[in-house]
């Protein structure tokens, strides 16, 4: 179990060193999501709620509030829910989502990305954003903006490598674990 005091985020991943790795080399597939992938979507990020501050969630995730979330997300238009998959089992997924009600935003979307603990490094982050960003890039997006809890250097790098830059830092803008912890705002105008 990961030490919720560790100095970084990064280090609160040092959960993933007893989880068993995938075995690489296996075809993976990208594809929309659907109601079937709840619950094991609702695992994947069960596991970040429990152990690390990437989500500010602090309660575990049912599938049925997992299956509600989903229903905000469409194959088609700005807001898409994509999942990687191998052997007939979810990785992880990608998400463009509305970034705020009031209805001038709506050309800006929130970007996330979450990988269940065993296929962190796989490459799935790199792969899953190029999907997303294929799927919206026909949408009436303007702006790409990613939340990142801080310290964590491979969100921010991924971020980067997409062309993504840094904005702003919420100092303090939340408290898990015992701790304040800062966001840091990525943004990248698109496409």
């Amino acid at each position: 179990m990961t030490d919720p005091a560790a100095d970084t985020l990064d280090a609160s991943m040092g959960a993933l060193d007893s989880v068993r790795r995938l075995a690489p080399g296996r075809a993976i597939t990208i594809r929309p999501a659907r109601d079937g992938d709840a619950r094991r979507l609702a695992q994947i990020y069960n596991f970040y709620i429990e152990q690390t501050a990437v989500t500010f969630d602090t309660e575990p995730q049912t599938a049925a509030q997992r299956r509600e979330w989903m229903s905000h997300y469409a194959e088609t238009g700005r807001h898409r829910l994509l999942v990687a998959e191998r052997d007939g089992t979810v990785l992880g997924y990608t998400a463009s989502s509305r970034f705020h009600q009031r209805p001038a935003y709506d050309t800006t979307v929130e970007t996330t990305i979450v990988c269940a603990p065993e296929a962190v490094g796989l490459g799935l982050g790199r792969r899953l954003y190029d999907a997303l960003f294929e799927a919206i890039r026909d949408e009436d997006v303007h702006l790409l903006v990613a939340l990142v809890t801080m310290p964590n250097a491979g969100s921010a790098a991924l971020h980067e490598r997409f062309g993504y830059e840094q904005a702003m830092v919420l100092p303090e803008a939340g408290r898990k674990f015992g701790r304040w912890w800062d966001v840091a705002w990525f943004v990248r105008r698109f496409p």
